[in-house]
């Protein structure tokens, strides 16, 4: 079944691919064809946990890599939701770098969008056909995005290894996530794209804004909430990028972030058990608001894109000096644990086969019980 859930567009000129081999045709013609890792045998297992697989490889493939890290290009996992303009930014961003002459690594992860503005260097559609997933698993939309991100996300230590062969021609990684942001956001595939690029390269996250809409003050403070949620989900520097400036400005935004008793005018204007949940919720989230970072960009006009890189080149630093200590911490602390695993193992081997050697009855662990003791067990009960 899985073999009908994966084909390959027409345009792109790849063979049909199996869903356990997604990525070994990801390239589009921007990249070399020979990098594309070869479809496995058709003996290749199928494991139920290939999602922790993919993790795994991804972490291990950037062991060695965390050392270099300041050679490393910057990931910037863009994530807003529908109609915040995150398509729109993503082909504003790709002219802007292609105009200073140093154009970005595009990943479109959306399996829904029709069309995209811009050329993506890796794109899921080459491999993944939502539409033939839900018609297969029975799903529906939001489920079939569900389960081909999935699919998409077991084989995504390819990905990696993809921008790590271009690493050094390129100065910027540009993720493109599907619109319905709680499918990345809160999903196992959403986390092993996040933590194999953050175990691999300086990665930041971009939360994309809808101005005009954030101008209500209860969708502003919904905005900030969803904000939070990233943030305390990814642990990542987060950006808070602010679109659509050409329509509506964002400073009003900002001076509600700085000063709590401007967003409280605001919200009294229309009184109702919503202004006061977020009246309570503002004076909670000013300590957040502190330590965010923000940007006002347009993405019809190019405004604010000089601004844009130079907050995501610091975020790039506090990934460096934050993130990044706490993930090599993170990681001698699960290798101690794992050898002390595999001594335990070993110890417990050699005290079985010199149990053996000497004839004696191997003891159960946790118990005095041997297989002698069950011996007239049945009539005592």
């Amino acid at each position: 079944r899985a073999t009908n859930l994966a084909r390959s567009r027409v345009p792109r000129g790849n063979p049909p691919l199996a869903v356990g081999s997604v990525a070994s045709a990801m390239v589009s013609p921007a990249d070399a064809r020979p990098e594309a890792a070869p479809p496995p045998s058709e003996s290749e297992p199928s494991r139920p946990d290939l999602a922790s697989d993919a993790a795994a490889a991804a972490s291990a493939s950037a062991t060695a890599a965390s050392a270099s890290m300041d050679d490393r290009p910057t990931v910037a996992i863009v994530i807003g939701m529908a109609g915040s303009g995150k398509t729109s930014l993503m082909q504003r961003v790709n002219a802007y770098k292609h105009a200073q002459g140093k154009p970005p690594y595009i990943i479109n992860l959306d399996p829904a969008v029709t069309q995209t503005p811009y050329d993506a260097n890796v794109d899921i559609r080459d491999t993944v056909d939502y539409k033939n997933v839900m018609k297969e698993y029975n799903l529906g939309p939001n489920g079939g995005i569900l389960t081909a991100s999935n699919l998409f996300a077991t084989r995504f230590d390819q990905v990696v290894s993809l921008c790590e062969k271009r690493s050094t021609e390129i100065d910027n990684v540009f993720v493109d996530t599907p619109g319905q942001i709680e499918i990345f956001t809160w999903s196992a595939s959403g986390a092993i794209v996040t933590e194999s690029f953050a175990s691999a390269f300086p990665t930041v996250v971009l939360y994309v804004v809808d101005t005009p809409r954030a101008l209500n003050p209860q969708s502003f403070m919904s905005n900030m909430l969803q904000a939070v949620s990233i943030l305390y989900k990814t642990r990542l520097p987060l950006v808070v990028v602010f679109n659509k400036i050409d329509v509506a400005r964002h400073e009003t935004l900002l001076r509600w972030m700085e000063d709590f008793e401007q967003f409280h005018a605001a919200v009294d204007e229309n009184p109702t058990f919503a202004s006061d949940l977020s009246r309570s919720l503002s004076l909670v989230l000013d300590a957040f608001y502190k330590g965010l970072r923000c940007a006002g960009v347009s993405a019809m006009t190019g405004e604010g894109m000089e601004e844009l890189f130079d907050v995501i080149q610091r975020a790039r630093k506090e990934y460096m000096d934050e993130y990044l200590p706490e993930l090599r911490a993170r990681r001698a602390r699960r290798d101690g644990e794992t050898e002390a695993k595999r001594a335990e193992e070993a110890e417990k081997v050699k005290r079985d086969l010199a149990a053996d050697s000497r004839g004696e009855a191997l003891v159960m662990d946790g118990s005095n019980v041997t297989p002698e003791s069950f011996v007239g067990e049945e009539d005592t009960v």
